[in-house]
This record gives C-alpha cells, structure tokens and sequence, in this order.
C-alpha cells in the first residue's frame, strides 16, 4: 500500500496552491470541482468544500490544487490542509469511488523534434510519471507496461521518460517522416486506455532526490563540492536539457583530479552536441560558480 506524503507548493496565482503527493492520485484524467454538489464523485473534494475558504478543488494526476477565496492568506492554514489530505489519502476510503461518471478531459500527445536526430520527444497533455524512468532495451520493461508495448515497433531503441514526456530513440533503419504519427498516435490511445509506463529495471544515475535508488551515494553523504554541483545542474542544467527531451545526472566527482562525471540520458545520450554542450555550457558554468574546483567534465554515456 502506498504512503502518501503531501507537500505544499505555491504557484503562479497567490489564491492557487498545490498539495503535492510523492504518489499517483488518479492517471491520465484531472478533474475540476467549483462546490460541493459537483464534487459529489469526489468525497475528499467534498470534505473539503466545508472549508469555508475554498472556492474551487483541481485534482490531478499527483496533486490537488485548491483556490481559495480572499477572506485569509494561504500561509494561515496550508499546513493543516495538507495534514488533513495526506490523512484521508493515508486512510481506507477511496480518492475517487464514482470516478467514471466525470467528464474527463482528452488525451493529447504531440511529436517534438530534439537536437539529437535520433531522438523524438513525445509530449502530453498528462502527467506521466512522477520519477523519470529509462529503457534501455526491453528487458528494462514491466510486463504490460506501456514501454514494454512500445518495443513492439522493432525500430525502437531506447525510451526515457520523464514528466509528461517520452523520449523514443531509432534505430537507423527507419526515417522518422515514415514513423512519428504511428508513435504519436499509439501512445495517445494507450494513455487514453489507462496503459502505464511502469518500472524501469535500469539502474544508470539519479537526482539528489532519488540517489539512493539508483544505487549512488544519498546527496546527504557527499561532499561539500559534490552537492554544490549536483545543486547547479538540477537548477541551471536539467530544466534545459529536459526541454530538448533529455536528463543529466551528477555520478560522481573526483576530488583530486577535479573530474566531473554525468550521466546523460533520453535525446542528450549519444547526442552529436553534446561534447560541445558539455565543453562549452556545462564545464564552464561549473569551473565558473566553483572556482579552482573543476577541470574537466566527462560523460560516462553520452
């Protein structure tokens, strides 16, 4: 059974929060409920609405968001929100028991072009997972798992998923004008039929947040150095490259010979760039914000 840690997360709009689950809520579909009687297929929507504060309940595929009215500031009372969702979500009682007589919203997948022309991101309109996964070969997959499905097109190499992404790379027996809506439009209808992504069994690297998943050291046991430059990449580095439908993990720094080395992953692995990215963007940036500490940065996959 799953244990639900809720966390709080301001956004954009101040009457706007979101309470973040370490868990999936609901897949694929969100619902928006504006009272108390359309959050009748929701009991925790309910429950909530007798907060006389709330004006509108979102729940999505990790999260519930809450707008609220301006009789209070968000400060005053997000604790005890959170505490009271983490426990119904803790509880015996299902999220969303009449879930099939809500009006969901449509599926959507569009094909994105990357910097690496062997690599095709495939972007959702839905949160797909919560922990980027790669695939490495099929045998990295879940029986009946979408990724595991995908590797039925034989002109598929290796998957990266992340967010609400999917990153396919080709072999080069094909042309991606001859195979992009193919793949567009399977993951659309298997994401629309409830198929999920599943586990990779690949072990290849992480985030400070998950290091000690992947079988690297936790982010608290390194260094002063080390966390720094995990802290650079994940702020300044990840957020772009994921853009381009890849991933950089901090592996390890040698502390002696000033080595940086990282594993990249989805369109950035065996990207014709990204010796220059890592040369002339990432190298600099670090030998930069951590002066007399870094020489080189290497990619030990790349």
């Amino acid at each position: 059974m799953s244990t639900h840690k809720i966390q709080v997360v301001p956004t954009s709009n101040e009457a706007i929060v979101k309470f973040e689950s370490n868990e999936f809520l609901v897949k694929n579909h969100s619902y928006e409920f504006k009272n108390i009687d359309d959050a009748k297929p929701s009991p925790l929507a309910q429950q909530l609405f007798y907060l006389p504060f709330v004006k509108t309940v979102y729940i999505a595929q990790n999260f519930i968001a809450i707008e609220r009215y301006d009789i209070l500031k968000w400060e005053d009372v997000q604790d005890e929100v959170a505490q009271q969702i983490e426990e119904y979500l803790n509880g015996d009682q299902p999220l969303l028991p009449n879930e099939g007589k809500i009006k969901k919203t449509p599926v959507t997948v569009y094909a994105e072009a990357t910097p690496n022309p062997s690599v095709m991101k495939y972007v959702a309109n839905k949160k797909l997972v919560i922990k980027s996964q790669e695939f490495k070969t099929i045998d990295d997959t879940e029986p009946n798992s979408l990724a595991r499905k995908l590797y039925q097109f034989p002109f598929i190499k290796e998957l990266f998923v992340d967010e609400n992404y999917i990153s396919v790379t080709k072999h080069s027996i094909v042309e991606w004008q001859e195979i992009t809506n193919q793949i567009r439009s399977f993951i659309k209808e298997s994401i629309e039929t409830g198929d999920e992504i599943g586990v990779s069994k690949y072990s290849a690297g992480t985030t400070k947040e998950k290091g000690e998943e992947m079988n690297l050291p936790k982010f608290e046991n390194l260094s002063d150095v080390s966390k720094k430059i995990v802290e650079i990449l994940d702020e300044y580095v990840r957020p772009a490259v994921a853009s381009d439908g890849g991933n950089i993990v901090f592996e390890s720094y040698d502390e002696d010979k000033q080595v940086v080395n990282v594993i990249l992953q989805g369109a950035c692995s065996g990207c014709p760039s990204s010796t220059m990215t890592l040369r002339n963007g990432i190298e600099t940036m670090l030998k930069d914000m951590i002066p007399g500490k870094i020489d080189r940065v290497v990619a030990i996959n790349g």
